[in-house]
């Protein structure tokens, strides 16, 4: 019930109240560690979430003062990561292959789910500014962001940046899937074919779990992260619900701005694009990423004028690293 409760109040309007009940697991999984973590001068928490565990973020329990993530960066782990634990080296020399949905629709249904996925405006800004801040990237636009244009030449790359939908379907890990900007769909069977030993990061900016505030086993969560690494790719980000166009925007040019750099981890890259929001009072709103029946933005659609504040763990808390981020 907690988690369920943590997991609706990180995408509500009142942060207070995520404050208060994601103090409550707080307390249950962290607090008992404290004084371990201390002893340790621990930076890291390497995590294994069990069961409806997965829906929640860990950066985003809360002590009473700080918010997890801004004393520790969050690492998730699958089976496939327990063996390769060391730290990666750091690089500088980015070469990124980027691919965006910005414009049109794709209805379509999956099992006895229907899906109705619209273009994500602010994508084409995002990829716009990767260019911008990593000039080794090749970008395919909508039409031309295929499975069939992308997939044999995904493992020339280092980073896979993907700001499209993707949904991780109730139950059903095998039938998830990541949308491409032509309608193909591409779920986690067919990943299984692909070689992906060259890259290092996969990134899914518009990912979502689709399954509103009814919650299984998790098991579809980590199910993405882990047939990635099955097919060699060393971490994955991806999102737990439906994130905001433009915050999203915000936070993958500080997670770049930090990589290209070469001086920190991914783990601490992405935590690190967290406080950008956190520590971010004011910017400009657009509609959530997806649109279809999962939790919408605190206070619901807000207009392009609206002023908004960045540091509900609504914008920030759902992006999750799995996989090596150390």
């Amino acid at each position: 019930m907690e988690v369920c409760e943590t997991r609706k109040a990180c995408t509500a309007e009142d942060t207070a109240q995520v404050k208060t009940i994601s103090q409550k697991l707080y307390t249950w999984l962290i607090k008992p560690l404290e004084a371990d973590l201390k002893q340790a001068n621990a930076q890291s928490i390497i995590y294994a979430p069990d069961g409806q565990l997965r829906y929640i973020p860990l950066a985003a329990l809360h002590d009473g003062t700080h918010w997890l993530v801004q004393r520790l960066r969050v690492n998730n782990i699958t089976a496939k990561s327990l063996d390769s634990l060391e730290p990666q080296p750091h690089q500088t020399n980015l070469r990124v292959l980027a691919g965006a949905f910005t414009q049109g629709s794709y209805q379509f249904s999956v099992g006895s789910q229907q899906f109705n996925f619209k273009g994500l405006p602010f994508a084409n800004k995002e990829i716009a500014q990767l260019v911008a801040a990593v000039p080794d990237t090749t970008q395919f636009l909508d039409k031309d962001f295929s499975l069939a244009a992308v997939k044999p030449r995904m493992n020339e790359y280092s980073i896979l940046h993907f700001a499209t939908h993707a949904a991780f379907l109730l139950g059903q890990p095998e039938d998830s899937f990541i949308l491409f900007g032509n309608g193909d769909r591409a779920t986690l069977r067919d990943i299984e074919n692909w070689s992906l030993f060259n890259v290092d990061l996969v990134i899914l900016s518009a990912c979502q779990t689709a399954l509103g505030l009814k919650l299984g086993n998790g098991v579809e969560i980590l199910g993405l992260g882990y047939q990635f690494q099955n097919r060699g790719v060393k971490t994955t980000i991806a999102s737990l619900w439906q994130v905001n166009d433009q915050s999203t925007q915000i936070l993958m040019n500080s997670l770049y701005t930090q990589l290209k750099q070469g001086k920190v981890s991914t783990a601490e890259a992405l935590r690190q694009a967290q406080l950008t929001l956190i520590q971010s009072k004011n910017g400009t709103s657009s509609q959530p990423r997806a649109n279809i029946s999962v939790p919408q933005a605190p206070g619901g659609a807000v207009s392009q004028h609206d002023s908004i504040d960045y540091s509900h763990p609504y914008y920030w808390s759902p992006f999750i690293l799995i996989g090596n981020g150390l």
